[in-house]
């Protein structure tokens, strides 16, 4: 159906052939309403909230704090340098936590709502997990920071176009001032249009924007923004006085004809290793081998992750 390619963002990049926005045999949708759904193919992102639980919330909440050895009562202790060098220099500086096996994580990729809303969106229930991390984005010290970027994680030369999403799980509430998430659904909607006046050595990664402006998107704590890969997207700085905090969660249709890739992801869980790939320098504490245990996977976990197949 799909290969696996690695991309130069912090989430998988997939080649997937399977169309977006294909209702599942015309079924009711699980999560989102009509006018959701609707709101989704028009605007290439969506939020779905309350998608877990707010017990799962803090706990994970509270692991990133102690992964990252920082106070939350405490700002001095919020600046220390990042113990792993990122290789992929966009990446520094992002708030990157490299934990991605703790079963906090896991616990919400499972959660059921999570999952289907993921079926809603992919129109299939065989359906695979990210294994992504978590941010911890601190506050600008320089509140006359401004900006942010705009990209794509995808290579939007390429033809067919990508077909992917991504998914952000906010840990606290958020506001315009703290930065997080925005994008451009106008740039989204008219991106065939827009493609044939640029060009024809653009740069697929990171468009031109002139004459649009980003919408900034605010969630509260346990709402799961997902968003398709061709939405133009970034991150704004964080300039109120408090961190914003997320874990990064996404789906794709299953790929168990791929047995490198199943293996590989199998792996990850089973030894509490980060995926392979320049965007994922892992932990050189080894914290996730060394203070925690393996994560016990539900029947579905088994599936989301490639342990068990769908069609057994």
């Amino acid at each position: 159906m799909s290969k696996q390619t690695k991309n130069k963002g912090n989430h998988d990049s997939l080649q997937i052939t399977q169309p977006l926005n294909q209702r599942l045999n015309n079924e009711p949708l699980r999560v989102l309403s009509e006018e959701d759904w609707q709101f989704w193919k028009e605007n290439g992102y969506i939020i779905i909230p309350n998608a877990v639980p707010q017990e799962n919330v803090e706990r994970l909440k509270n692991l990133i704090w102690e992964f990252d050895e920082k106070d939350p009562q405490d700002s001095s202790t919020w600046y220390a340098p990042p113990r792993a060098e990122m290789k992929m220099k966009e990446l520094q500086g992002t708030g990157m936590v490299e934990v991605y096996n703790h079963q906090y994580l896991w616990d919400n990729r499972m959660h059921p709502r999570v999952y289907d809303a993921f079926v809603d969106i992919w129109g299939t229930e065989k359906l695979w997990t990210s294994i992504d991390r978590c941010n911890l984005n601190m506050p600008k010290k320089d509140k006359t920071a401004t900006g942010g970027f705009i990209h794509w994680d995808v290579d939007t030369s390429q033809e067919p176009l990508p077909q992917n999403v991504q998914g952000v799980l906010s840990l606290v509430d958020t506001t315009t001032e703290m930065g997080g998430f925005q994008c451009i659904p106008e740039l989204y909607r008219d991106f065939p249009e827009w493609v044939k006046n640029q060009p024809e050595d653009r740069d697929p990664y990171h468009p031109d924007t002139t004459g649009y402006e980003p919408t900034k998107v605010v969630q509260r704590a346990g709402d799961l923004l997902i968003f398709n890969s061709m939405q133009p997207h970034g991150i704004r700085p964080n300039l109120a006085d408090q961190p914003r905090i997320a874990q990064y969660i996404s789906m794709f249709p299953a790929q168990e004809d791929n047995e490198e890739l199943r293996q590989e992801r199998i792996s990850s869980w089973n030894d509490r290793i980060p995926p392979q790939g320049d965007a994922f320098p892992g932990d050189p504490r080894n914290w996730e081998q060394e203070k925690y245990e393996r994560a016990e996977l539900t029947e579905l976990g088994e599936k989301l992750l490639g342990l068990k197949r769908w069609n057994k």
